[in-house]
């Protein structure tokens, strides 16, 4: 079998880990100092001020939106979030209680249509945007930063799909208020489970700090836990269970802190890879429907390769016989999902991704002649369906 995604850690670092563990005396396996230092090194990897590791990519979403509904920061609850998108970019905010509007896709980078998106703005004046970056396709940031600010709208960044992708040569995930990227298993590196984000703000740093485990102050620096409990008039003893906000507990944990501190150093290298084989799709998918369109001064660092056709499931009846790992793409249009009650106007774009979108396997264990096989057995599909 041509696998969709394959798992980026590896025995090397399976030993590593093990000998870790193996120490005379246990390591602390919660939350801890390595949490610390994965977090400086992601934060100067993507080039950002602060960076907070969670438990997991979705959670990301989840407390930052929790932590900018309390900040009193945003003129009012509404959020812009794409259609093609995954389920925790679309259900956290309702969670939260954010009236929640979606935008439609386009077809060249599969990211929001800007025209849609510049209507809705003007209309519903939103607070907030998530934009996602699609499979590690590269949006044109520009345009995005330019709208924002012309209707004073917030920019948040899912990258949880482009870890690596590059617009203008800076990283996606470092245009935004803030960013939320994930550590799963199958993206592009991996702590088995996990996620960040990433800002340039310190007063969202801290609020994510402290609602990030309860609501407590523990996890922010001496200056700024004795501020707030001289501000609460808290002593240092009461100040062990004392929350300032209403919190979660998103940790994760030192254990997946040491893995991950040595999977950074693997991005570039997966991240070629990665590129090289988007590189080679683009070449020799000629028959896909999807007008992608790269631009020469960006990088795509790509989880996997979108594909569209007419006839989507003669061609993905034959992938699978053919043992090639495929899956929709992404979640296809997240307004016709049962969670989602809303009415949604001008979704066009995503229609189509629904109704004949799929993606092809990508990941930095996929060969060059699995890359061709993959093609092949596309072409020989849609050349059979056109006859």
């Amino acid at each position: 079998m041509i696998s969709l995604a394959s798992d980026s850690i590896t025995k090397e670092d399976i030993k590593n880990l093990v000998e870790w563990l193996s120490q005379e005396k246990i390591p602390k396996l919660t939350k801890g100092h390595l949490t610390v230092e994965l977090e400086e090194k992601w934060a100067k990897k993507v080039g950002s001020k602060y960076s907070v590791f969670v438990n997991s990519g979705s959670s990301s979403i989840l407390l930052t939106l929790a932590a900018l509904k309390e900040s009193g920061k945003l003129k009012n609850l509404k959020i812009i979030v794409p259609a093609l998108s995954w389920a925790t970019d679309v259900s956290s905010p309702m969670i939260l209680g954010y009236e929640t509007i979606m935008c439609d896709c386009n077809l060249q980078d599969l990211s929001c249509d800007l025209n849609h998106l510049e209507q809705i703005f003007k209309k519903e004046k939103p607070s907030l945007f998530i934009l996602v970056s699609v499979l590690g396709l590269v949006p044109n940031m520009k345009q995005v930063n330019e709208l924002c600010k012309k209707y004073d709208v917030i920019l948040l960044e899912d990258t949880c799909e482009s870890m690596g992708s590059k617009y203008e040569n800076k990283y996606l995930g470092s245009f935004g208020l803030a960013s939320f990227y994930s550590m799963y298993f199958g993206h592009h590196i991996s702590t088995i489970e996990g996620g960040f984000i990433n800002t340039n703000e310190e007063w969202l740093y801290h609020l994510l700090l402290m609602m990030r485990s309860h609501g407590w102050d523990r996890d922010l620096s001496k200056e700024k836990r004795d501020q707030l409990r001289k501000e609460n008039d808290c002593s240092e003893f009461n100040a062990l269970y004392n929350f300032y906000y209403p919190g979660f507990n998103l940790r994760s944990t030192d254990l997946q802190a040491f893995i991950g501190i040595r999977a950074i150093d693997k991005l570039d290298e997966y991240a070629n890879i990665r590129n090289r084989n988007f590189n080679m799709y683009m070449k020799l998918l000629t028959n896909n429907e999807l007008n992608l369109i790269c631009r020469e001064e960006d990088f795509v660092s790509s989880l996997a390769m979108p594909f569209m056709h007419k006839d989507k499931n003669k061609i993905v009846e034959l992938l699978r016989k053919n043992n090639i790992e495929i899956r929709p793409l992404i979640a296809g249009n997240m307004a016709k999902k049962p969670m989602w009650k809303n009415k949604s106007e001008g979704i066009v774009n995503c229609e189509l991704i629904d109704s004949f979108g799929f993606y092809l396997p990508n990941h930095q264990d996929l060969s060059e002649n699995d890359v061709r096989t993959v093609c092949s057995i596309c072409t020989q599909a849609t050349l059979s369906t056109n006859s």
